[in-house]
């Protein structure tokens, strides 16, 4: 049994239900297999690895940025954004270059904090980068930024995928690793999470770049558990383009974004707007005093000649006015021009709002704080089950990749036992959800579209469906619907079928628990 200590290690009781059994079963496997375990155990004390991903000059660095709060990736065309780089917690501000025969360099950030721009090595030496920063957003999240899909440089993507795919990154970190072979490497490798980058249009090959990023996520197929989607550069979304936008560009990016989703579905849990631009200054310390002082500057300015410069980037940067032509281009740097229009509007509205709540304002209106709660609900609520779930699936990969039938089928028993316990059946419906969203078992459209909603959510009502109806009408839903599952799974479905039915059963009827628990209190 794991014990209290043991569980603070891990993102909760799942996760460390999953190293009681790998550290149970060690001594019960080959040499091979239990290095394997020992990766396992330390990617499961070791915080969420959620990836970036995208196509190239999609914004992803500056997400990047904008999500750890703090500037520190490039976003520029350089060196490093051809490399793959993990964010991840340390008490020592540094970056450590690690080489493809698993040495490491450390170099300092720059005099401006950010990774440099020259490495001052021979990159194609190099496996990626660790950045550790003292953060506290990076104490139960690793971001790994990764070069751009559709980039020319084909050893910068290949470099991507050997390391979201093939852990050449943990290579020499101790603990084992470096007696892994190739196979059992790719079993345990690979970010648990996925934020993939869109931009206006979502290309025909999107759904295969997405699958071929989260392919490798610890051999888990994308889906509604593990991976979400973000439209970026929302404010560059010609509003005229889109139906029912009204005129206003954040009404076309929601618009654009929900035609997305359902375009990526079920690859993504959603497709959330976004400024990268707007809210990287914004919550970086980008965005300073003097730039607000310029902006009361211009909203002074006749309205006449205010509209004209908004026109185009290049009459608000050319145009005479009383601000320096220098000023306006680190606006226009900063904000870009629908943040410049913006930070007027509300001028307009609050002329004597200070510049930290002109900050906020600008921040509100990047979209950024529901790409954090989608975050949050998506990822940071449910990382138990994720990491849990990814551990399993390794665990199951290394035992095939042994060879052996007597210990394949001791971890299988293994795992079949801990996934008969109730508290375990968050992990079997993960797994439904996984295999209904990746097409392994076909469901008719309603039903899938039920196990995704069952699946997708630790919310009972988003679980039902009924989102601000009575709770005492989710309980009746809740137990009628568990009847309905458990009929189809005897007598209407296919055997694969039936299996995902009894987990749906499971589901409702533990729901129903649930609710009629609260409902006795």
């Amino acid at each position: 049994m794991s014990t209290a200590t043991d569980q603070q290690r891990f993102a909760g009781p799942l996760s460390a239900a999953v190293a009681d059994l790998c550290q149970r079963l060690r001594p019960q496997v080959c040499d091979r297999t239990a290095a394997g375990f020992r990766e396992v155990l330390r990617r499961l004390s070791a915080p969420l690895q959620v990836a970036v991903a995208g196509r190239i000059k999609s914004g992803k660095s500056t997400l990047v940025n904008a999500l750890i709060g703090r500037r520190v990736a490039p976003t520029d065309v350089g060196e490093c954004t051809r490399l793959v780089t993990r964010f991840q917690y340390g008490t020592v501000d540094r970056v450590e270059v690690v080489f493809t025969d698993g040495r490491k360099q450390v170099l300092p950030f720059d005099a401006h904090g950010m990774i440099p721009a020259e490495l001052g090595v021979a990159v194609d030496e190099v496996s990626h980068l660790e950045a550790y920063l003292t953060n506290a957003v990076l104490r139960d999240l690793t971001v790994i930024d990764t070069p751009g899909l559709g980039s020319l440089d084909a050893a910068s993507v290949a470099r991507t995928e050997q390391l979201l795919g093939a852990a050449r990154a943990e290579a020499g970190n101790g603990g084992g690793d470096d007696e892994l072979d190739p196979v059992s490497r790719n079993a345990v490798a690979g970010a648990e999470a996925v934020i993939y980058v869109v931009t206006q249009a979502v290309r025909s090959d999107d759904h295969q770049a997405l699958a071929a990023f989260t392919a490798a996520t610890a051999s888990r197929e994308a889906g509604p558990v593990n991976a979400i989607a973000v439209l970026n550069k929302a404010d560059t979304i010609a509003p005229e383009s889109v139906e029912g936008a009204d005129g206003d560009v954040w009404r076309a990016a929601t618009l654009l974004a929900e035609k997305q989703a359902s375009t990526l579905k079920p690859r993504v849990a959603d497709v959330l707007p976004v400024i990268g631009l707007l809210a990287e200054t914004a919550e970086t310390g980008g965005f300073t005093s003097a730039d607000a002082d310029a902006l009361r500057q211009l909203a002074e300015l006749d309205e006449a000649t205010r509209e004209m410069m908004l026109i185009s980037a290049d009459l608000f940067a050319t145009w005479e006015c009383a601000v320096p032509a220098g000023t306006r281009a680190r606006l226009l740097e900063r904000l870009d021009l629908y943040g410049v229009r913006r930070a007027l509007e509300i001028l307009d509205a609050e002329p004597a709002i200070t510049a930290g709540a002109l900050r906020r304002r600008l921040l509100d209106a990047s979209g950024l704080d529901g790409v954090r709660g989608r975050l949050d609900a998506v990822f940071r609520a449910r990382a138990d089950g994720i990491k849990a779930a990814a551990a399993l699936a390794s665990v199951t990969a290394l035992a095939h990749a042994s060879g052996d039938p007597g210990e394949r089928q001791r971890v299988h028993d293994a795992i079949e036992v801990l996934l008969a316990k109730p508290e375990a059946h968050q992990l079997r419906l993960l797994e439904a959800l996984t295999l209904v969203a990746a097409g392994a078992v076909v469901m008719p459209e309603d039903l899938a579209e039920e196990v995704l909603r069952v699946g997708s959510s630790a919310d009972p009502g988003e679980q039902l469906g009924l989102p601000g109806r009575p709770p005492h009408e989710w309980e009746a839903y809740a137990l009628e619907r568990a009847g309905w599952w458990r009929s189809f799974a005897a007598f209407g479905a296919t055997p694969a079928q039936s299996r995902i039915a009894h987990v749906v059963h499971r589901a409702y009827f533990l729901i129903w628990q649930q609710l009629r628990g609260r409902g006795a209190t």
